[in-house]
């Protein structure tokens, strides 16, 4: 490819045909942190890990994480009044961090969200199993509620809130609605305090294709809803990942008062979060945390009962969310992570499990464009700097 100087508040970028455009960035925007806590919504980000930059950053390899950078991004969030949903699917649960490393997490986000009074929400699942070996039947139940108390015994005893995660072993084995209808039902019963359920879509993780015990939507609806209304004192909210606005609108009218429905459509979250004058979705989303400073201000906005600036700036990433949530969905962790390194969050653009190589170039390339159009790069120079560097591993430019 030709090589054209570039100045530097400009990079030059690949287009799909392979020339190259100049692509000037926009200058940096302040983000104002909030003076108060945040009233109207409740909003966590579910945050990534960074891990090492010389650990093995393979697949197959340990997780070896970079403790200070992770906890220094979740220190980032709460400054800006959000809540970390932390060892969830962004953090690469089941996609190259494991149990052990995911208990590693919990023990320090929580114990650093009460440093700071910040609000935190800890994933609880069942992937200590492998759900290939786990038996069927009634074995294979007891197997999935004894995984999954062991790790709500991990997240309760941090002091964060218990999300209970989809479980692959689950999804295999169980035969009907009455087999998610038993496990639930016994970890709900056994709650001391509430919890929130995360229904993730197949988009975001194929293996949890027809969970509930259905692959129809409102089978599994009903059946989902059967659940919450048979334990909704032990039910603090739902996180609904299906990339469904109707659905989602449909369920939250469907739920029983005082549970939340925690949006994590990263798709369709401004009209989900802000709303409308009969009824609004909390949110539990992974792209908070690559605009968890716009996300902070759409709120801020709506604590001031300005709903149109809260729309109009949440509809300012929108097109950012849906490009880094395409499919395949579950590569989304690549974005983020991609995003942060631009950022100047963390030392490496890598992954635990080699999830880096997720997405192409010229995807990470439009992520790029896109993250400047929603004035979500801190500092342009230092963005465009670490661009260039990015392409000129690739081949392309100077």
């Amino acid at each position: 490819m030709t090589t054209v100087a570039n100045s530097a508040g400009a990079v030059l970028l690949p287009n799909i045909d392979g020339s190259l455009g100049r692509h000037v960035l926009k200058p940096p925007r302040e983000w104002p942190q909030p003076q108060a806590p945040l009233r109207s919504r409740v909003a966590f980000a579910a945050a990534h890990v960074i891990p090492k930059p010389l650990s093995e950053n393979v697949p197959g390899g340990a997780a070896a994480i970079d403790w200070d950078s992770t906890l220094r991004y979740r220190h980032r969030i709460w400054s800006y009044g959000l809540g970390v949903a932390d060892a969830m699917d962004t953090a690469q649960r089941g996609m190259g961090l494991d149990w052990p490393a995911a208990a590693e997490l919990i023990r320090r986000s929580a114990a650093e969200a009460r440093s700071v009074g910040g609000a935190i929400a800890c994933g609880a699942g069942t992937d200590q199993l492998d759900p290939s070996r786990t038996p069927e039947g009634a074995a294979g139940l007891a197997a999935v509620l004894a995984a999954y108390r062991e790790q709500i015994e991990a997240v309760a005893g941090s002091g964060a809130t218990v999300i209970l995660m989809a479980s692959r072993a689950l999804a295999r084995i169980a035969r009907s609605a009455e087999d998610y209808a038993h496990v639930y039902g016994s970890l709900l019963a056994d709650a001391d305090r509430p919890v929130i359920l995360h229904w993730l879509g197949a988009m975001f993780d194929p293996a949890l294709a027809g969970y509930w015990g259905s692959d129809d939507v409102e089978q599994a609806t009903s059946a989902f809803l059967r659940i919450i209304d048979a334990h909704r004192a032990k039910v603090e909210g739902v996180k609904v990942s299906l990339l469904d606005a109707a659905h989602e609108i449909r369920l939250r009218a469907a739920l029983p008062e005082g549970v939340r429905l925690y949006t994590g459509d990263d798709f369709n979250y401004p009209e989900l979060v802000v709303g409308d004058r009969k009824a609004h979705s909390d949110a539990l989303l992974g792209i908070f945390a690559a605009i968890y400073p716009a996300a902070s201000l759409a709120i801020q906005a709506l604590d001031a009962g300005d709903d149109v600036t809260a729309r109009a700036i949440l509809d300012g990433t929108q097109a950012l969310g849906r490009h880094i949530f395409e499919a395949p969905t579950y590569y989304y962790k690549t974005g983020i992570a991609f995003l942060s390194w631009l950022n100047g969050h963390q030392a490496a653009f890598s992954m635990v499990g080699g999830l880096h190589a997720g997405r192409s170039v010229l995807h990470l390339v439009e992520l790029f464009r896109l993250a400047d159009a929603a004035e979500l790069l801190a500092d342009p120079d230092f963005a465009a700097h670490r661009m260039r560097r990015y392409l000129s591993v690739q081949g392309i430019g100077d």
